[in-house]
């Protein structure tokens, strides 16, 4: 069976029944172990992150609390890019995701660099998880002796060891992640509630809007702060394209898919944007530095006896949930790629558990140039693979649009056919969001420091990809043409 496409789509095919002229051959050998409860919960978990748990301490004191228009416009952005992969999938569930989808609407040439984009995005995020959960470890005495880098590499060990079982343990841990999480922060947010309502002091402050106002209102250190944060807010809505790679692993995706996605919608308000108010209104923006969860913050100064504790350990369970589902994307996505013959054979080798153990192993191997980072760098090291982390989140989600771009142009030429469950407002919405992706490009650019090294790294990155294409396109021609039967 050819891994192109193969035929135009009957135009007289039922919308809810129609079916792909294109086959993967990546998508072969999976189980359907994943439930419609992990598949939620996998949903939920990518909307919830290290991004928003770490990442938010720092982007509050540098932007004050304007971070919560940030992360809402971020989100509204993400929910066009998860919609439009959605759409991509109920027209074909696959387990190559977006990079089977760039296979089939550019070609090779597009897969390869789509599926390369995402393993920049989650090799470099892998690293950020391990040092977020080294960083939250520190958090108790009995681990501030224990050097950073060894602290890391103890999480790495742990969460690969986990991921090479099956993909039913990887749901169900995902199930159990995204539950405590998700708890936590209604936890979380109930309390600061009540304590705003009851207008309870904490470290000498009354919650409340004055403490917006008596800080500088909402952009306290004007609006450019807040625009320059974006790339790391944009970080934080980083998984959530998983429950796409996941579709491929479930039955009866054309059921699960549209309600998981629909709710990501309103989780990125309440979770992200009302928790950043909530943190806002509870202390002065000053008040949260870059090194600790600005959760943990609010718990230690409230001063009840271990709160913080509680809502440290929730936080490690988040970056551990995190750099838990990098591995097991990465190892799906290069499988389709290592069939094809764009990534390395080795790649696309499953064990027993029909799990793609050389991906996850390939992606793990970055991660220990991550520990790497941490023995040298341990102060800088989870601001610099941010910024790599979110050029690939930009590039990835930029290659869905334009997928989806594509899907729609052929549906209007009558060669595909769209499913029910559709993106809004198509093309405007994909062309918009592009713009905004190259916006945020721009804004890393415009920021200087890190951000500045990290766009100006986007020529090398661009000759890596060329260069790379070179390397490999024999082999994905020999490939091909092996697939067809030539």
């Amino acid at each position: 069976m050819s891994d192109r496409t193969l035929s135009a789509a009957d135009p007289g095919t039922d919308p809810h029944t129609r079916t792909s002229p294109h086959v993967d051959a990546g998508d072969e050998g999976y189980s359907k172990d994943l439930k419609p409860r992990h598949i939620s919960m996998i949903a939920i978990g990518g909307a919830i992150g290290t991004g928003l748990f770490l990442g938010a301490g720092g982007r509050m004191a540098g932007a004050g609390p304007s971070l919560a228009v940030a992360y809402a416009v971020c989100g509204v952005f993400a929910f066009f890019v998860v919609r439009a992969l959605g759409e991509l999938v109920l027209y074909r569930p696959s387990s190559g995701a977006f990079v089977s989808y760039a296979r089939e609407f550019m070609g090779e040439k597009g897969a390869f660099a789509a599926g390369w984009l995402y393993f920049l995005n989650w090799s470099t995020t892998a690293v950020a998880d391990i040092t977020a959960a080294a960083t939250y470890a520190h958090f108790w005495a009995m681990f501030s002796d224990v050097p950073q880098w060894l602290l890391a590499l103890i999480a790495l060990a742990v969460v690969l060891t986990a991921n090479l079982i099956s993909v039913k343990y990887f749901g169900e841990m995902e199930f159990w992640f995204a539950i405590i999480k998700v708890a936590a922060l209604v936890a979380f947010m109930l309390v600061g509630i009540y304590l705003v309502v009851t207008q309870h002091q904490i470290d000498g402050h009354t919650p409340g809007f004055s403490t917006i106002s008596d800080s500088g209102g909402l952009f306290p250190v004007g609006m450019l702060p807040m625009l320059l944060v974006i790339q790391g807010v944009v970080f934080a809505y980083a998984s959530v394209e998983l429950c796409g790679v996941a579709a491929g692993e479930t039955e009866h995706p054309e059921k699960i898919m549209p309600k998981a996605i629909n709710s990501i919608m309103w989780r990125v308000g309440l979770f992200y944007v009302g928790s950043v108010v909530l943190l806002a209104l509870l202390l002065p923006y000053t008040s949260y530095s870059d090194g600790e969860s600005p959760f943990v913050t609010v718990m230690n100064k409230l001063g009840v006896a271990g709160a913080a504790d509680v809502m440290n350990l929730v936080v490690l369970t988040a970056a551990l949930s995190s750099l838990n589902s990098g591995l097991y994307s990465t190892g799906r996505i290069l499988r389709s790629m290592a069939l094809a013959g764009s990534a390395p054979r080795f790649t696309g080798r499953m064990n027993k558990g029909q799990v793609p153990y050389g991906g996850i192993l390939l992606t793990a191997g970055f991660g220990v140039l991550g520990v790497a980072l941490n023995f040298v760098m341990p102060g800088e090291a989870f601001e610099i693979v941010l910024n790599f982390a979110s050029i690939g989140i930009l590039g990835t989600w930029g290659m869905i649009m334009l997928c989806s771009l594509l899907f729609w142009h052929r549906a209007k030429e009558g060669k595909v056919v769209r499913p029910s469950y559709r993106l809004p407002w198509a093309p405007y919405t994909q062309l918009v969001t592009l713009a905004f992706l190259a916006t945020v490009v721009v804004l890393m650019w415009w920021g200087g420091g890190v951000g500045r090294t990290t766009v100006m790294c986007l020529p090398l990155i661009a000759a890596a990809l060329v260069g790379g294409w070179f390397l490999v396109r024999k082999r994905v021609a020999v490939t091909a043409a092996e697939r067809e039967g030539f």
